[in-house]
């Protein structure tokens, strides 16, 4: 028996943190690389948002907090649902975490025992299957197709519930795939899991505000309100108010299961940082007209990215609702040579061979659980994605 314990071999790291390093150590070396693996915006923080962490220290806001998170963004977090999504919750049924992954490790480790299942429609953020494995359970991995715009179809999850299943983890709009789910699509879900009423919905909706073309975001409690006692919709400031390294995530559901994941946090990180908890008041508190203005940016990218993968031998791009990544096919490289000699077998080789030859860095389908396929973040500026399309274009008219 080794050192190391049996649940941590379960895992695996993160794939998008370690072609991020893996691009970051190239540059270091000198190389021209360019990076398209990490998921985060390329804007800085708003000012308004820097100004109010700035009057939090100034003001000695720098002790110790609530362990879930200070009232004032309790509160805040309260009106935010109020205001966007028509959902009542008191602040007894709000946690705030250090980022979206704890409140996701929290909510599952709070919840999930030995033996059961719990839903995940692929393509899939990477980090759920291994949080599940680590709670004990077991990730029950359905699969969607690019024909139906990789979402999840009602009859597929129906055949997936069992006796065991406790949740369906839902995120829209995705990452990998930016697939956004329509009000209609969603409650096709949603009427399967009021026929199951032991399952429960892990509605992770870190993308809400990046959707696109008169795209409409709801969320599974609030198109079926019979869902609302069984609901955790889960959040954060990461993605739309370019926050990633304030580390905020939050949630809201049940009064029980937010206690349970108090008391595991109480116990792991206690609060999250202060002072960024202030700039997150803020921010759902302050002006929100620049994510429209920052939207308009990444539209323009999308069209662009989408539109000089299309152009590559061999690679088919659909045009998602939302999110800032687009998830190609590569079926068409599958069996070719890259310039290498090496003959590309499967999409982790096609990233591969792209990194070696071109110097971009993507991650491949097979991270998310669908191939043959990449992700490629386009929240970076437009010339750099411009430049990288001509690189993956050109990667792939030297295949033979």
């Amino acid at each position: 028996m080794g050192f190391i314990s049996d649940s941590l071999s379960r895992i695996q790291p993160s794939a998008t943190i370690a072609i991020s390093n893996k691009a970051l150590a190239l540059k270091a070396e000198g190389k021209n690389v360019i990076g398209l693996a990490a998921g985060e915006p390329d804007f800085d923080t708003p000012q308004n948002i820097k100004d109010a962490a700035i009057a939090a220290i100034q003001s000695g806001k720098t002790k110790y907090t609530a362990v879930d998170g200070i009232p004032e963004l309790k509160a805040a977090i309260v009106a935010k649902f109020k205001r966007e999504n028509g959902l009542d919750y008191k602040p007894s049924q709000v946690s705030v975490g250090t980022g979206g992954k704890q409140v996701l490790f929290n909510a599952l480790l709070a919840t999930v025992n030995p033996g059961d299942e719990v839903i995940i429609p692929a393509p899939y953020w990477v980090s759920y299957p291994d949080i599940v494995m680590l709670a004990g359970g077991t990730p029950v991995i359905v699969q969607s197709s690019a024909e139906n715009a990789f979402k999840l179809k009602a009859a597929d999850l129906e055949k997936a519930i069992t006796k065991r299943t406790k949740w369906l983890i839902l995120n829209s709009p995705s990452n990998p795939s930016g697939a956004a789910y329509a009000r209609a699509e969603l409650k096709a879900i949603t009427d399967v899991l009021l026929r199951h009423p032991h399952v429960w919905v892990l509605s992770d909706d870190m993308y809400e505000h990046l959707v696109y073309d008169d795209f409409v975001f709801t969320t599974p409690a609030q198109v079926e309100p019979k869902l609302y006692d069984r609901t955790l919709t889960m959040n954060g400031v990461s993605k739309a108010y370019c926050m990633t390294g304030w580390r905020i995530g939050y949630a809201a559901g049940p009064e029980n299961l937010i206690k349970a994941m108090a008391k595991l946090q109480s116990q792991s990180t206690s609060n999250p940082c202060s002072i960024a908890q202030y700039a997150a008041v803020e921010a759902l508190n302050g002006p929100q007209d620049f994510i429209a203005a920052n939207n308009r940016v990444f539209k323009q990218r999308r069209d662009l990215v989408v539109a000089m993968l299309n152009q590559a031998r061999g690679i088919t791009c659909a045009t998602p609702e939302g999110a800032f990544y687009v998830y190609p096919s590569c079926a068409g490289a599958i069996g070719k040579t890259a310039p290498s000699g090496n003959v590309i077998g499967n999409d982790e080789d096609f990233v591969t061979e792209l990194l070696a030859a071109e110097g971009v860095a993507a991650v491949h389908g097979a991270a998310f659980g669908t191939s043959p396929c990449f992700r490629i973040s386009y929240a970076t500026a437009t010339d750099v994605l411009e430049d990288a399309c001509q690189r993956i274009q050109r990667f792939c008219g030297n295949l033979t």
